[in-house]
């Protein structure tokens, strides 16, 4: 490097570390919505995007190799477990949504974990563990994380159940690409960088007081978190990715791993056994359907949060117009303080219903049909006040971290997947496997201590779940693919984005760029992106909104994929996360 490049780039580094670079400002497009990061990515055979680029590219490389959307969507989620893996990994929960073109049908996958045999309401109390009435809601008393947090994860099983059903290619070879940067390495972006922090392992009592040393050893380097740019590997994740390549699930949930992870939860106090392991199976469910302005809504069902995107949907279609009378959605725009008010109105009625209701659909009986008519929609147009704000009584549920990822792809043959996968909170329950590198999640932290409540902890049970898929159908023809991650972020922020898609027409990379809310229903806070605070907070406030302005952050991440309706497809990633968008 010449003498004057090196001056030039002390000087760039100075401006990073005085911050100097901060006082810039965001140029413009040249065409179209000025604010949007980027174009829609476009192509005709195939199409992965998710959160971080290279694990999109495996996906986009096993397309072109001629896999299917569901090869695609595995060797995606593979490949995210080693260069994502704070937010997901094969020891956590799966959903999916596929779409088969040539059935002309919609299948969803509840690939999410259980509770083990041991883990019941008495031994919880027994452990020191209750309900405190103060907080209503899943998680309700539970342990902040840890071991008595793990149930028995599902998305292995799924990854091996997907191929096996839908796929056309081998199990070895779609995780090929993810093994490959387990084993070789790869350099850590930025995003990622920011939020690969380790949680304390919790003891079986008193507080969190020390890292998981197996967690240390596979994730950090040297005993430090790794930073931005330096090249990272874990050979023995990459080395049980290459036993489940080759044997299948068996070897998760009744061989040399289910050992290990038995093993492991017995030193610290947890009660999986090897009969919970190898017991385990995902379920085969039909999605909750809705129609919104001739649009035919896919979410998730039960356990998952999925339906409350429905009914928020159901109450703006049937409440907006004699709210707003000679308005839309449309015609009020984002510019408008009340398009939001009815938004985050809409939203605090479904989650109501959600928190009250949600539960394994196993254990309890879920009023689907009864909350996402239109008649129980139309009456609750009467609890929204088009100019005040609604309280929140009684309060809501913990709102989580919610560490995700979301996913989506698509074939040349019409296939398309909608894909969520995640260890709930950030690494899960801080607790790896020796000799296996991957983390065991913690999503049994929502299920809740209240004896009365549906979603109580019993054994064989799945707990309350914040993960959402979406899949969008008009005249009869698929429309598009929709995740968007951040716990209970996914199904308000799901409401915004598919109001962006559909009463506004966004394309779909203008639709993740677009600011949001997140309405937390614990407080009654408001929280909008800085540019959306200072285009409507005040009027927000006035209108009773408790507002607070945020950064991307706690917004979630957005990815997507659109069927262009002279062929081919065109998806969006969101700005916040490190992806992008890839298609051939």
């Amino acid at each position: 490097m010449s003498v004057r490049n090196m001056a030039v780039s002390a000087v760039a580094a100075l401006l990073v570390l005085t911050g100097a670079t901060r006082d810039a400002v965001r140029g413009d497009r040249a065409e179209g919505w000025l604010e949007q990061s980027r174009s829609p990515v476009m192509a005709r055979n195939g199409m992965v995007t998710t959160s971080q680029p290279l694990a999109a590219q495996a996906g986009l490389r096993i397309l072109m190799e001629g896999g299917n959307a569901v090869d695609a969507a595995v060797a995606t989620a593979a490949a995210l477990n080693v260069t994502e893996p704070m937010n997901v990994g094969f020891g956590g929960d799966l959903f999916v949504i596929i779409y088969v073109a040539k059935e002309h049908r919609v299948h969803v996958l509840d690939a999410s974990g259980i509770a083990p045999s041991g883990a019941t309401l008495a031994r919880m109390n027994a452990l020191g563990y209750a309900y405190d009435p103060k907080h209503w809601g899943p998680g309700s008393g539970m342990p902040p994380g840890g071991i008595l947090d793990v149930t028995v994860p599902g998305a292995a099983w799924g990854w091996d159940e997907v191929l096996r059903r839908y796929g056309t290619l081998q199990l070895s070879r779609v995780l090929a690409p993810a093994i490959d940067y387990a084993t070789q390495g790869f350099p850590i972006s930025e995003r990622i960088a920011h939020d690969w922090v380790l949680p304390d392992a919790l003891p079986l009592r008193g507080c969190c007081t020390r890292l998981d040393p197996d967690s240390v050893a596979a994730w950090y380097v040297n005993g430090k978190r790794p930073v931005e740019g330096q090249i990272f590997r874990n050979p023995e994740l990459g080395h049980a990715l290459t036993l489940l390549g080759k044997y299948g699930r068996d070897v998760f949930y009744k061989g040399e791993i289910a050992r290990a992870i038995v093993a492991k939860s017995r030193a610290l106090g947890g009660t999986m056994t090897l009969a919970d392991l190898a017991s385990y199976h995902g379920v085969w469910r039909e999605p909750v359907r809705t129609t919104y302005h001739g649009y035919d809504v896919s979410e998730l069902p039960p356990p998952s949060q999925g339906f409350a995107t429905n009914e928020a949907l159901n109450i703006l279609q049937q409440c907006a117009p004699k709210l707003v009378p000679g308005q839309t959605l449309a015609s009020l725009g984002p510019a408008n303080a009340r398009y939001w008010h009815l938004l985050v109105e809409a939203k605090k009625l479904a989650y109501a219903d959600l928190y009250r209701y949600n539960s394994d659909p196993r254990f309890a009986a879920i009023p689907l049909d009864r909350l996402l008519s239109d008649d129980y929609a139309a009456s609750l147009c009467a609890k929204i006040d088009p100019a005040h704000a609604s309280s929140i009584a009684p309060p809501g549920a913990p709102s989580g971290a919610g560490d995700t990822i979301v996913l989506s792809t698509a074939d040349r043959w019409g296939n398309m997947v909608s894909w969520v996968n995640s260890n709930y909170d950030e690494f899960g329950s801080g607790i790896t496997v020796p000799g296996y590198g991957f983390i065991l999640h913690d999503r049994g932290a929502l299920f809740t201590l209240d004896p009365k409540s549906p979603n109580v902890i019993a054994p064989g049970k799945r707990p309350f779940n914040t993960l959402c898929a979406a899949f969008v159908m008009h005249g009869g023809k698929p429309f598009a693919s929709v995740g968007l991650m951040g716990g209970d972020m996914q199904a308000q922020g799901h409401e915004q984005v598919l109001v962006d898609l559909i009463d506004l027409g966004t394309n779909v990379q203008q639709t993740g760029d677009m600011a949001r809310f997140r309405h937390d229903q614990v407080s009654n806070t408001l929280f909008l992106e800085s540019p959306l605070y200072r285009l409507v907070g005040k009027q927000l406030s006035a209108m009773g909104h408790k507002v607070r302005s945020t950064t991307r952050l706690p917004m979630g991440g957005y990815q997507a994929i659109m069927v262009l309706p002279h062929g081919g497809y065109s998806a969006g990633s969101d700005f916040g996360k490190d992806g992008e968008a890839v298609g051939w």
